[in-house]
C-alpha cells in the first residue's frame, strides 16, 4: 500500500508540474479583471491532464485516508 501511496503522489506531483497556469499572461501585481476566465476551457490534453489530476488526486486521498485505520 505504501508503494502504491508514493507511484500515486509521484504521478500526482509530475501532473501538476505539467499543466499551464491558469493566470499566465497576466501581471500578479496588474489588478484585477472579472472576465479573466470567461473564455478559457481546457481542451484535448489539457482536459485530460486536468482530470487525471483530479483522479490520482481522490486516489490519493482515499489510500491515506484507508491507511490511516
Amino acid at each position: 500500500m505504501e508503494v502504491i501511496l508514493i507511484v500515486v503522489s509521484i504521478l500526482l506531483i509530475a501532473l501538476v508540474l505539467l499543466q499551464s497556469g491558469k493566470a499566465e499572461d497576466t501581471g500578479i501585481l496588474g489588478g484585477g479583471n472579472d472576465a479573466l476566465f470567461k473564455n478559457r476551457k481546457e481542451r484535448g490534453g489539457e482536459l485530460f491532464i486536468t482530470r487525471l489530476t483530479m483522479i490520482l488526486g481522490a486516489v490519493y486521498f482515499i489510500i491515506c485516508f484507508v491507511q490511516g485505520f
